[in-house]
């Protein structure tokens, strides 16, 4: 399976890509907004590595890992997307109050 590593690299590279644009950014509301979609890669990247590495050995051991990487992952991925979808409503929110 070449999808796999292909989004977990890509995945990783936003993930860096995200955290340098907070260092970058200087309103504090972007950069809750971008490291919520930091934290969204980093779950993306830790559930398909957990699921490559058990399509790889296919062991039982793999699979404890494998769910283990699933749910740190989802759970990475799930409280990203909460954040996110909260900070994006107060940043729309500010934006009309300035209009």
């Amino acid at each position: 399976m070449i999808i796999f590593p292909i989004v977990i690299v890509v995945s990783f590279i936003l993930y860096v890509y995200y955290k340098v644009m907070i260092v970058r950014s200087g309103d504090m509301l972007i950069q809750e907004i971008t490291n919520a979609k930091a934290r969204i890669s980093l779950g993306l990247c830790i559930s398909f590595f957990g699921a490559n590495q058990y399509l790889f050995y296919q062991t039982r051991l793999a699979l404890f890992i494998a769910i283990l990487f699933l749910v740190i992952g989802g759970i990475q991925g799930y409280a990203g997307w909460k954040r996110y979808r909260h900070y994006k409503s107060e940043f729309s929110k500010r934006e009309t109050a300035n209009v």
